[in-house]
């Protein structure tokens, strides 16, 4: 977050964290009770038909008694960060200033652990607000190493889940991400390239080049997010934080024949550490 009493100035700050200054002074009045709940739903819709736009999504919120106009609709998906790119959720908005990277997974086959991370952000509704979730998953195991939530589409929540990750597990050989804004950030990217790790981004509208973590996101939500409604940030937190380690440690995954991801990056770090040894 921007801290009013650091030595840099709050222009200095916004530039790093790529947010117009604007934002920082500005003061939501946040979203009706009505159109919150219209959130949700068009959330729930998207994930079964993520290739809804805002026309096929009014035409269908108009068969559970939703008569709404189509610039309602579109203005509520934009603050969402959701859009019909052939199924890819649009949460991180792409800053044309940054530089994009290209996607370096194509053919590459995924066969160990740390080889590949990705991240990815998410909308999570509460009944009176919504968050944003930010999530970074090791591709070969699925298990997820860090996750932070925000109630702005800013950089600060993904750096702070990207640094965790590193602390905690070492560095990946690539990290792969979308196009948007907090991403592509000099904050973010600088990170990244001081670990000397490669930097891969998914091609614009192709979601099958993130698709694990979408994924995660659809388990997320079907289990945990729309089985209850949160009346706030702490118990969408607290919640969140169970499903994960639910996710990582006990939940058997259908790719690893019944394994968990935690049994399988722990399996994979072995091999690794294995390898080393015999060299």
């Amino acid at each position: 977050m921007v801290d009013p009493l650091a030595s840099l100035s709050i222009h200095q700050q916004c530039k790093i964290l790529s947010i117009n200054r604007s934002s920082y002074y500005y003061k939501s009045k946040g979203e009706s009770a009505f159109n919150l709940e219209l959130m949700k739903l068009i959330d729930q819709l998207y994930l079964n038909y993520p290739f809804y736009g805002s026309r096929q999504m009014r035409y269908h919120l108009r068969q559970y008694g939703y008569f709404i106009s189509r610039k309602r609709i579109q203005r509520l998906m934009r603050k969402m960060g959701i859009v019909a790119i052939y199924q890819k959720p649009n949460t991180s908005k792409q800053n044309v200033e940054h530089k994009i990277y290209p996607y370096l997974l194509r053919s590459v086959p995924i066969n160990r652990v740390n080889q590949v991370w990705c991240a990815d952000i998410s909308y999570i509704p509460l009944r009176y607000g919504f968050m944003y979730l930010v999530a970074i998953m090791d591709w070969y195991s699925r298990k997820v190493l860090s996750w932070r939530l925000s109630n702005t589409l800013d950089t600060l929540f993904c750096i702070e889940a990207l640094q965790e990750a590193l602390d905690i597990y070492g560095c990946p050989e690539i990290f792969n991400t979308d196009q948007g804004a907090q991403f592509t950030s000099e904050a973010f990217i600088e990170i990244l390239a001081k670990a000397d790790i490669k930097i891969s981004m998914d091609g614009k509208g192709c979601w099958m080049d993130n698709v694990f973590i979408e994924r995660l996101w659809r388990s997320l939500k079907y289990e945990c997010i729309y089985l209850a409604e949160f009346d706030t940030a702490k118990e969408a937190k607290k919640a969140i934080e169970n499903w994960f380690n639910f996710y990582n440690n006990n939940r058997p995954h259908s790719t690893f024949n019944g394994q968990t991801p935690e049994e399988v990056y722990n399996a994979g770090n072995e091999v690794i550490k294995t390898q080393k040894l015999a060299a």
